[in-house]
This record gives structure tokens, sequence and C-alpha cells, in this order.
């Protein structure tokens, strides 16, 4: 089974203030740092460090030399990202003293690609491939939709979730793995249980991940639910958290781990990425991972 992950690549500003600015606020940062990441590329690096090979698809501007020198440096097939004449899509990070943060997207290059891109790449792949996706590309629909015909398992992270999703065959989905408010924007419902309920509801056929930070997070398909705790450590930026436990997570599955196993992989490599700063730079190596796992369970 060959994984490809059809995403975004961004450039992270990341400012650390002491809390996030208000509507009116002029407000000072303490620092600011520039990191790679992005959606798509957290997700890829986190599936390559965890040990998977990964083919990344995406689009790059006429500044995106260092995100595919981030791609190489972590073995990531980038045979199937195209550029263009523009500027690469980029993020706009606060993070403050509780290492909380929010998060504005400029599309950029992400929002170039072309029906015959995603044709040329997705001829590549076959039946019994599996394909993630996420939701800082253009077509995302049309993307579902082909790699559907193709028999691809399909793997959406709903996120950042507007209107495009309405517009997608979400049935056609095989695994979502969302966080409590993208099961909320999803389902209507608040309560971790009533999500899953819902979700079952309407995607009988699929899977669910719903990750809910401290809380730990929760795998329900197969007429059967698994739950898993977090780890308690010291949180100083959770971007890429759930990015990084998507590449975990999934990484276990094509491993060949038990779900339970492979949400605890998931949990202990996305507790390591909150102590450190940034977006890619903050995915553990597996390495990381194994001995996390060895000293805390």
């Amino acid at each position: 089974m060959k994984i490809l992950n059809f995403g975004s690549l961004n450039y992270d500003y990341t400012y650390i203030v002491d809390h996030m600015v208000r509507p009116g606020e002029t407000l000072s940062a303490k620092r600011m740092e520039l990191h790679c990441g992005g959606k798509g590329l957290n997700q890829s690096i986190a599936l390559s460090r965890a040990g998977v090979p990964v083919y990344h698809a995406g689009m790059i501007g006429n500044d995106g030399e260092e995100l595919l020198k981030v791609c190489r440096e972590d073995q990531i097939d980038t045979r199937f990202v195209g550029s263009c004449d523009t500027k690469c899509g980029h993020a706009m990070i606060q993070v403050n003293e509780q290492g909380e943060n929010c998060i504005l997207l400029y599309a950029g290059a992400n929002w170039q690609i072309s029906m015959q891109q995603i044709k040329r790449v997705l001829g590549s792949f076959e039946a019994g491939d599996m394909i993630i996706l996420q939701n800082e590309v253009n077509e995302l629909a049309t993307i579902i939709d082909l790699a559907y015909e193709r028999k691809m398992k399909i793997v959406l992270n709903p996120s950042p979730f507007n209107d495009v999703l309405h517009q997608c065959h979400l049935e056609k989905v095989s695994v979502f793995v969302v966080n409590e408010i993208e099961g909320n924007q999803i389902t209507g419902k608040k309560d971790p249980e009533d999500i899953l309920d819902k979700m079952e509801q309407q995607y009988p056929c699929a899977e669910v991940v719903l990750t809910l930070g401290i809380d730990g997070s929760i795998y329900s398909g197969n007429k059967s639910r698994y739950q898993c705790d977090s780890y308690s450590v010291k949180a100083v930026d959770t971007t890429a958290a759930g990015d990084t436990f998507l590449g975990y997570y999934i990484a276990g599955i094509v491993d060949g781990k038990s779900i339970p196993d492979a949400l605890k992989q998931a949990s202990a490599a996305s507790a390591i990425a909150v102590t450190k700063r940034g977006a890619a730079v903050s995915i553990p190596k597996k390495i990381e991972v194994d001995n996390f796992l060895r000293i805390h369970g």
C-alpha cells in the first residue's frame, strides 16, 4: 500500500504573545519565529518520522525551495509537488503563555492546484492505496471523488472547517480524524459520545478518531470504541499537535498495530510535540516516541 498526502505546504510566521490580540488592539510580540508548516506538510513529516514512506502532492510558489528542502531532509517523496509563479501559502500564528494558538491562513500557491495535476497525481495510485487530505488546498471535492473512483482509502482531517466541506461527498471518506470543534461543526453535537453517535449515523461505513486535547482521544468504528488518555506534559506550543497525532496514528495502523496501541503512539507523539515551539520542527522522530513510551507507559 502506498501513502499519498495531497495537502498544503506553508511558511509559518509564529508570534509569541502575552495573550491573543483583541479587536482594535495593537500588541507587541515577544518574538517572531519562521518555520515550515501547513497541515499537509506537517502530517507528511509525522508519517515519515514515524517510519512510513509517504508521497506528498501539492503546490509551492516561487519562494518554495525551503519547503522542498525540508521534505527531502525527511525523505518525503516530492515528485508530485508542482510549482507556480506566485507566493507560497503562509500562516500567521499567535502563541500565548499557556501554549494555546490562533492561526490566520493565507492559501497562496496551495489554491493553484489544477484538474490536470490532480488526474496526473492520482493516476500513479491504485485500489488499496491510501490518500490523506485536509482542507487547505483547492479542489478538495474533486480529489475525494477521483480518489474514491480509484478505490483508494480516504483519510480526511476536515480542517479548517468551512463551506468547502459542504460541497464534498463525505460519505466517501474511510477515516475521519477530527478534534471536538470539528466534530461539533460536522454533527451539531458537543458531547464527545454524542459526536461519535452522530458520526456513526451519518457515515456508517467510516471510522472516526476524535481528539480531545488533554482529555485524550476516542476511536469509533467497526462496532467498537476505544478510549486513550493523554499524557501530562507542560505545553509551550500546540501548533501541529493534531497533525502529529494523525501521522503517528496512521503510521501505527499501517505498521499493523492494534487501534489502542496506535492511539497510544499518537498520543505520545503529540505530547512530545507540544513541548516544543514551531510546527514541523516540533514533530518527534520515532526513537523519541519509543523512548517516551518506555518511560511513561
